[in-house]
């Protein structure tokens, strides 16, 4: 049985940092392409950070581009989101996604039903 699971969500003030991770289990990591969504209510998934399987290539959505930072580590099923420089429009809940390596990242940050697996999200508020 898949589990992805995050956890790093919380509060913070306009201009702070969080870390959000993403841990995977019952599936080979190292074939998955990741990618962080967020969304807030009333509004569609937006697909923000997409690394490939390998790890190499990475893409981000403007609106992150440049403060936010994905990495995933194969050797420990888990995947990162450090974000920087946060502002309030950043406040979404935040979800981790999962697509075997026969999509690309580009595919799956462009559109949230490439997705195979999620996990059950977790909250981001920055406050002014």
């Amino acid at each position: 049985q898949v589990q992805v699971a995050e956890s790093g969500g919380g509060s913070v003030q306009a201009g702070g940092s969080l870390r959000l991770s993403c841990t995977v289990s019952g599936l080979n990591f190292a074939d998955y392409t990741m990618g962080w969504f967020r969304q807030v209510p009333g509004k569609d998934l937006e697909g923000i950070a997409c690394i490939d399987y390998r790890t190499v290539v990475k893409t981000y959505s403007s609106s992150v581009r440049g403060r936010f930072r994905i990495s995933k580590d194969n050797a420990k099923n888990t995947m990162f989101l450090q974000m920087n420089n946060l502002n309030p429009d950043d406040t979404a809940q935040y979800y981790c996604a999962a697509v075997d390596n026969s999509k690309t990242l580009y595919q799956l940050c462009s559109a949230s039903s490439y997705a195979t697996y999620w996990g059950q999200g977790t909250q981001v508020t920055v406050s002014e």
